[in-house]
Parts: structure tokens; C-alpha cells; sequence
């Protein structure tokens, strides 16, 4: 387990946070309770930053033909719909949530190319609302395998999440599993895949980046 390279700044805020609240708790020779409520908010502070931008080490195990899953969390949607910014036509959707407990690192579902990035900025929608992933800031990646076949991936901003980060851009190879951004505080990911892709997870299962496999192409 490591600690990602996008939480040292809050990190950096958390402990400075920490080092005010407890330092004027001693100048001001605050009365116990009130010492002991400073101490257990400067812990709840700083075990919530370390656990959010926490970074598992995982060993990817690279599978033509397959979707990994991009993002640890939830599946909430699975249904056929009409992608509109790039394919303009209708794509087998999966959505995955994440709450703001799990690991927010996401990583690429499969090898190729990006044959198309586009950065929205956008609204802040809850991540579960039906307009969310068309109103809100948003980053959309297609990546073209070898073969040929696209898939379209899309990190959406939520209610709390102010903050996309991304590593890629048009033109770049990119490795089934690596990271290729990070979304702040709680999101989703949108998986656009072709029709007739085997789809091998439910509504509801928990989801794992890097290691489930959404599905085969």
C-alpha cells in the first residue's frame, strides 16, 4: 500500500490543519474534554486523507479480448444507449460509483492507442443523477486496441468531487491496468463498449480497478 502522488498537497493542508488546532488548544490551555475532542478530530482528519489517496500495488494480468474495470466501487448501471460525443450511435453502457471509501485511482480497461480525449468542464451533480454524465465536468477517453475495436470511458465529477485529474491525451500508448487519472472525493466512471460485448458483472457487485473483468470484446 502507498499513498498516491495527487494527495500530497492535502496531506500537506491536513497536517498544517492539525498542528493550528492543536497548538491553539495548548495556548489557550483548553480544558480537558475540549483538548481530547481537538485530538480526536485531528485523527479522524488525517486517517480519512490517508485512507482516500491510499494506493494499493496491484499486479495486472493483461488479456486481450478483455474490459478490466476501471475504477474500484459499484456497478449502478448496465443498459444499451445512445453515446453521443464520439460513436453517435448506440454502445452497451456500464457505470461504476465510487463512494468516497474506496480507492479512486483509475486505471485503463484495455491496451491501444487514444484515438480521442476531451476535457468538459461541467456541473456537479450527484454522481448517480441522470444528467450527470452529460451536464457534469467530465474527461471522455476512447482507446482503439490492436484489433481495431474503441472503447469509451468517461470520469464524471460528482457532488463532491471538484477535481478530475488525467494522464493521458490524444496520440498515447497506454497499458491494459495502468493508472490514467484520478477523481477526487467520490465519482463515477462510464464504460461505453460495443454491442454484443460479453458483460460478466451484475448491477450492484463491488468492483475492483484493475482486477474485475467487466467484460469481453
Amino acid at each position: 500500500m502507498t499513498f498516491h502522488k495527487e494527495g500530497y498537497t492535502s496531506l500537506a493542508l491536513a497536517i498544517l490543519f492539525i498542528f493550528v488546532i492543536n497548538a491553539v488548544a495548548d495556548y489557550y490551555d483548553a480544558l480537558p474534554i475540549i483538548k481530547w475532542f481537538v485530538y480526536l478530530l485531528s485523527a479522524f482528519v488525517f486517517i480519512v486523507i490517508v485512507q482516500f489517496f491510499r494506493s494499493p500495488k496491484k499486479v495486472i494480468q493483461l488479456q486481450d479480448g478483455v474490459i478490466l474495470c476501471p475504477a474500484d466501487g459499484k456497478v449502478v448501471v448496465i443498459e444499451e444507449t445512445e453515446e453521443t460525443e464520439y460513436f453517435h450511435d448506440r454502445r452497451l453502457q456500464v457505470s461504476i460509483f465510487m463512494s468516497p471509501t474506496n480507492v479512486h485511482v483509475n486505471r485503463n480497461p484495455i491496451s491501444g492507442i487514444v484515438s480521442y480525449f476531451k476535457y468538459h468542464p461541467g456541473k456537479f451533480l450527484v454522481a448517480w443523477h441522470p444528467k450527470s454524465s452529460t451536464e457534469n465536468e467530465r474527461t471522455t477517453v476512447v482507446v482503439k486496441a490492436n484489433n481495431g475495436v474503441e472503447i469509451l470511458f468517461r470520469q464524471i465529477a460528482g457532488a463532491l468531487a471538484r477535481r478530475i485529474v488525467w494522464y493521458v491525451k490524444d496520440n498515447d500508448p497506454v497499458i491494459q491496468g495502468s493508472e490514467f487519472g484520478f477523481i477526487k472525493f467520490g465519482s463515477r466512471v462510464d464504460l461505453f463498449l460495443p454491442l454484443g460485448s460479453e458483460i460478466h458483472v451484475n448491477i450492484g457487485d463491488k468492483v475492483v480497478g484493475g482486477k474485475t473483468i467487466i467484460g469481453r470484446y
